[in-house]
């Protein structure tokens, strides 16, 4: 069986305040030390319950170097992003996919670091009417190709997010948000023991899950939280300037949803 795991560094364990992702801040290396002992958790997990195979998109930001890679599971494959796609190697030869390290949509109480795409300029983001972030985002994508998102760990906010869209899904909360900058962290034992757990009975789902889908073509919808932001948005070719901080388009697929 083959696991694609999707990574995000707000949602890991162990990273409870904002200045810790910033790249300029010197605990920038333990945050991305606890990405790493996280991914490495849901890489064992997902060997334990039966994969065969195993790649690991660096995902937050740039995607360059959020990952110790040095250190990551030997038995994990690196995505090098041989490609400029958003979903990079994920394909239809996947069996199922994670996402380690989520965070919850934009406008989440208590959702540590809570955004979609730009905690600057996106304020709410449809698909088809349905109010959705970055989880969605990826299990449509993934969709797409016919593969089921099957575990998500993240903040207790991620964590409800999750079971809101996808039925079966297996989950592992890290930490419970208090506000947007703050976090209460599960000892770091015991949260890369209830990732490594989640992902290890994530693979039970394999086969039985279904992909996260919409109707298509799909009617996506941004609104932004300045109209400024929305002018560069509409320049676009195919968006539709709605209002003065609300645009549109329609995506053909669900991997036209981003970017926009």
């Amino acid at each position: 069986m083959k696991i694609y795991i999707m990574t995000d560094q707000e949602g890991v364990s162990g990273v409870d305040n904002p200045e810790m992702i910033l790249t300029d801040n010197p605990r920038i290396t333990e945050a991305r030390e606890y990405l790493t002992g996280d991914v490495n958790a849901a890489v064992d997990g997902a060997f334990a319950g039966g994969a065969t195979h195993v790649m690991v998109l660096d995902g937050h930001g740039s995607g360059v170097d959020n990952i110790l890679w040095d250190k990551i599971d030997k038995r994990a494959t690196r995505d090098t992003r041989p490609n400029r796609n958003w979903w990079s190697s994920l394909d239809s030869s996947y069996d199922a996919t994670f996402f380690v390290g989520a965070h919850a949509m934009a406008g989440t109480m208590n959702g540590f670091l809570d955004h979609t795409q730009s905690s600057v300029s996106w304020h709410n983001y449809y698909v088809n009417g349905r109010l959705m972030g970055e989880l969605g985002q990826w299990a449509l994508c993934a969709g797409h190709f016919g593969v089921p998102l099957v575990m998500v760990c993240g903040d207790e906010a991620a964590v409800v997010e999750a079971h809101a869209f996808f039925n079966p899904v297996e989950t592992a909360a890290v930490k419970r948000g208090v506000g947007r900058s703050s976090a209460v962290c599960v000892p770091l034992d015991e949260a890369r023991s209830r990732i490594r757990d989640a992902a290890q009975r994530s693979m039970a789902h394999v086969g039985k899950a279904k992909p996260f889908t919409v109707a298509l073509p799909a009617e996506i919808i941004l609104d932004l939280n300045r109209s400024d932001y929305a002018d560069s948005h509409a320049a676009a070719a195919g968006v539709e300037r709605i209002t003065a901080r609300r645009v549109r388009k329609v995506a053909a697929t669900a991997l036209d949803i981003l970017p926009f």
